[in-house]
């Protein structure tokens, strides 16, 4: 692959992080002995090719030469069902697929939990394109994974190795409906709004971005309308923000927490019921929710069921699923934002600002990470943390922050406080204001809101850990969970 196609299939990984500071290269779920270093001990971003910079061993597919990628159907399952792979390869041999779970492991951040037996790879036909929705609907089940009854629910990553050593990525969950203290939700339909398969500078397209006929990256003008979940996700084969999600998973099975898991394509279905759980717990960049989705979690919170968000820019643009052309239900995603007939796609703008679920809603983006200052330490939510009033913890107010709207209406709550408020410097320059929020709902339910992109990668993210975020997130889900 020649510099000029390396940098405009880069381009599209760099238009996307620039709001998350957090990258750890291509894997930021595994920690163990299966690194992905170059001979400098450095992480080789995901877009690199490893075979050129180190002379051989395992190298990351792309979306170019498509050595290895693929995607399941569903996304979600439970012990019992199914999970079929969609898988191609290029040059045709044979692969295989290890499928890890994520947790603490002590330390190493996932656990190898089965391998497929040796697989025969086929070249699948080209993605189909129709007004910028790229589709890999018409590929072939490659595998079918039955999963057994005693695995346990929890985030999954197939990762797929070819017999020539390229290797690529497919993110899925397990999920049941038996109670459990918290339910993990996650943001799935979120992922795939960032995802620019193929990144190839021609095809490939987001609710974001795509390509102009000269390999340039186009904005959201240019962009999508409708994506589908029918495709592997670009690059790697991980999403975008993956691990701020992996951060709280990795930080609340290490302390023990009861979790259940489902993805919010589950919520949106129906598939959850709240009342089985004390708290939903939102963990990562979450952005994109349909109209089910909302009405679940008014509901869950309205009949008692704690919410906790522990991201920011959280609900701000409405979405609507659709079946896809073999009628799967949820595979096709679509938000029109700005453009087009009918109303904006902005829940603000359509009279259900964010802030009457969350407490506080999207402000913008923070250029450069800013400290998070403390405010009402005497609270007990900073129990124990050794946190005063004014006090600044380092860089926790990065990639996006939300703060209080004053002429936004609030929920209906019984009491309501602000835990932070921390000036940050927006692009232009001027000074803003991010806020941590926490109020009760009349129903007795918490709702807590962190108000910025660090708040997951300070629980378990090698380089941001904070232990009064710690702290204060184990206040918090202990006092819902009822914990002493």
């Amino acid at each position: 692959m020649g510099a000029e196609q390396i940098r405009r299939w880069e381009s599209g990984a760099l238009a996307h992080a620039v709001s998350d500071p957090f990258g750890q290269g291509p894997l930021p779920w595994l920690r163990g002995s299966e690194n992905y270093f170059d001979d400098t001990g450095q992480v080789v971003p995901w877009y690199a090719d490893l075979a050129r910079s180190t002379g051989g061993g395992t190298r990351t597919a792309d979306d170019v030469h498509r050595q290895i990628k693929g995607f399941v159907s569903p996304g979600a399952a439970a012990p019992g069902e199914a999970i079929d792979f969609h898988i191609t390869v290029d040059p045709p041999q044979q692969f295989s697929v290890d499928v890890y779970r994520i947790g603490h492991y002590g330390g190493d951040g996932a656990s190898k939990i089965t391998t497929s037996p040796r697989l025969s790879g086929i070249v699948q036909p080209p993605p189909l394109a129709a007004d910028r929705t790229v589709s890999c609907h018409h590929w072939w089940m490659s595998w079918r994974l039955q999963i057994p009854s005693y695995w346990s629910v929890g985030a999954y990553v197939a990762v797929l190795t070819t017999a020539d050593g390229y290797r690529s990525h497919i993110p899925f969950t397990v999920r049941h409906d038996h109670p459990a203290d918290l339910l993990l939700l996650l943001p799935d339909i979120t992922w795939q709004a960032y995802n620019l398969y193929p990144e190839d500078g021609r095809t490939g397209a987001s609710l974001y971005h795509a390509w102009d006929e000269r390999g340039r990256l186009l904005g959201e003008e240019d962009a999508a309308v409708t994506i589908t979940f029918d495709r592997p996700y670009a690059g790697a084969g991980l999403p975008l923000h993956v691990g701020h999600a992996y951060d709280f998973i990795r930080w609340a099975e290490r302390y023990g927490y009861d979790l259940a898991y489902a993805d919010a394509r589950d919520l949106h279905a129906g598939r959850v019921d709240p009342s089985r759980y004390r708290g939903l717990v939102f963990p990562g960049h979450d952005e994109y929710w349909s109209l089910p989705m909302r009405r679940a979690a008014e509901r869950a919170r309205d009949s008692g069921t704690s919410l906790v968000f522990l991201s920011a820019n959280t609900m701000y643009w409405q979405v609507g699923l659709a079946p896809s052309a073999s009628n799967e239900p949820d595979r096709l995603l679509t938000c029109r934002k700005r453009r087009g007939p009918g109303k904006s796609a902005l829940w603000r703008e359509v009279d259900r600002p964010e802030q009457q679920l969350l407490g506080i809603q999207y402000a913008g983006r923070v250029p450069e990470p800013h400290p998070l200052v403390v405010r009402n330490a005497e609270h007990w939510l900073w129990d124990s943390t050794g946190a005063v009033d004014g006090d600044e913890i380092p860089g926790l107010v990065a990639g996006e922050a939300d703060r209080y709207f004053p002429r936004t209406s609030l929920p209906e709550h019984d009491n309501r406080i602000l835990l932070a408020h921390s000036p940050y410097e927006d692009s232009e320059g001027a000074t803003r204001h991010q806020e941590t929020s926490l109020y009760q709902a009349p129903s007795g339910a918490l709702v807590f809101a962190s108000g910025t992109f660090a708040w997951s990668p300070a629980l378990d993210r090698p380089g941001h850990t904070d232990r009064r975020i710690q702290r204060a997130t184990a206040n918090l889900l202990d006092r819902i969970c009822k914990r002493d």
